[in-house]
């Protein structure tokens, strides 16, 4: 509001004063002034601003700031000074309410009907004027070549004024031009950094599925008390520290392109879910999924364990996404109760058998295969419930049918708060 008043000040000001460079065609008070041309263009300027309000504030100001003049000057008496200027009034109302009524800014797309119909409006309001001063007896004869001059006079300011408009326009469409260039440019030199970096991730990928599976099977050896070569330990030993520079590489590049600020060690619960669930549409796209997420978070919570709880959620959405066949839904839900965090992950998958729920948490236990027939590694469920317990906390299959299986999670929020570990 405040800034529709003072662009309304500013326009009115500027229309009063250069109404005062003028000139008179008919011996009488009626004048041309450039006055008109600046109030014609700041109507059609300020499209927030009711096109009749202006010309209702413009018009009296205009007549109020003459008979100042004329006071100061000692021109003419007040009375007279109101009769000769109050006719002024009319020119600005009735083009501000033609403008109005024909909403008039919608032809500015088509400038040479614009600066026609400009015309008419200039024409007819200075029509209205002269009626109102042939009304108050003011002596002036309306002959042919008075309509004429009235006529040009219209056309050239209203040309003028549109003209000057669509000069402005074009400068500002030019300036958003090259600014989207820029931006065009800059989104561009991020693809192509990105698309680099996608092969280093997936690298990176490759490398951290065989160690996945190495690892796993070095488990298995030693849980058997079989003897472990050495080299199998070094092998996943320089295959983390392939990864581990990939991933700074990674970090590295991404950091240049998008320019962030150092990442927060401490995040909002809700804040750390949406990161979640924005993750996990993604994998669902990449796998030619259609899947509704629905996040539900009623907890008032910040933490410092950002990286645990990320890898237990997202294993426990990500889990769900390869749950759902083709499309479905997965609601993350998040609450506090008394002095524990709860989160529950429903899905609307194919579910889990009951002969399988009491082996799910177990390592090496899956149900998932590649497409070249390979077991996963089934070991992420068990890094969940491991992580979870670190945190004193418990993870439970709550139910599990076809259409809905949901997991929940309870910590308490003691341990969220304290700092985490280095």
């Amino acid at each position: 509001m405040r800034e529709r008043l003072l662009i309304v000040t500013i326009l009115i000001l500027a229309t009063a004063f250069f109404g005062e460079m003028k000139i008179n065609p008919f011996n009488s008070p009626f004048r041309f002034s450039l006055g008109s041309a600046i109030f014609f263009f700041g109507l059609i300027s300020f499209e927030m601003i009711s096109p009749l309000f202006i010309g209702i504030c413009a018009g009296c100001f205009v007549v109020g700031f003459r008979i100042a003049l004329d006071m100061l000057t000692g021109q003419a008496a007040l009375s007279d000074s109101f009769f000769t200027h109050a006719p002024a009034a009319c020119y600005y109302i009735n083009f501000a309410l033609i403008v109005q009524i024909t909403r008039f800014r919608r032809l500015l797309e088509f400038p040479i009907r614009a600066g026609l119909l400009g015309a008419v409006l200039d024409f007819s309001s200075n029509a209205c004027e002269l009626f109102f001063r042939y009304l108050l007896d003011e002596s002036f004869i309306v002959t042919y070549q008075v309509m004429v001059v009235m006529l040009l006079f219209a056309i050239l300011r209203s040309f003028c004024v549109i003209g000057l408009y669509n000069i402005f326009v074009m400068k500002h469409l030019r300036t958003l031009g090259e600014a989207r260039q820029q931006e065009l440019e800059r989104l561009m030199m991020i693809n192509t950094g990105l698309y680099e970096e996608t092969f280093y991730l997936q690298k990176s990928m490759t490398y951290i599925e065989e160690i996945t599976r190495k690892s796993y099977e070095l488990y298995s050896h030693l849980m058997e008390g079989e003897k472990v070569k050495p080299h199998a330990v070094l092998y996943i030993a320089e295959h983390i520290h392939e990864v581990k520079k990939d991933v700074q590489r990674i970090f590295a590049g991404l950091s240049k392109l998008i320019g962030q600020q150092p990442l927060r060690r401490r995040l909002p619960i809700n804040e750390l879910c949406g990161m979640v669930v924005r993750a996990n549409e993604k994998y669902a796209e990449l796998l030619g999924k259609k899947i509704q997420f629905i996040q539900t978070c009623h907890a008032d919570l910040s933490t410092n364990h950002v990286y645990a709880l990320l890898s237990v959620l997202n294993n426990l959405v990500a889990n769900a996404v390869e749950a759902i066949p083709t499309s479905g839904s997965i609601h993350l839900q998040v609450e506090l109760q008394q002095s524990n965090l709860i989160v529950e992950v429903t899905d609307t998958g194919i579910g889990i058998a009951k002969e399988d729920a009491d082996w799910i948490f177990q390592p090496g236990f899956t149900t998932k295969y590649d497409q070249q027939g390979n077991p996963s590694t089934g070991i992420g469920l068990t890094h969940a419930r491991d992580i979870v317990q670190s945190l004193h906390g418990h993870i439970q299959l709550v139910s599990s049918n076809p259409g809905q299986t949901t997991f929940r999670l309870t910590i308490p929020t003691s341990q969220l708060l304290r700092k985490e570990e280095m």
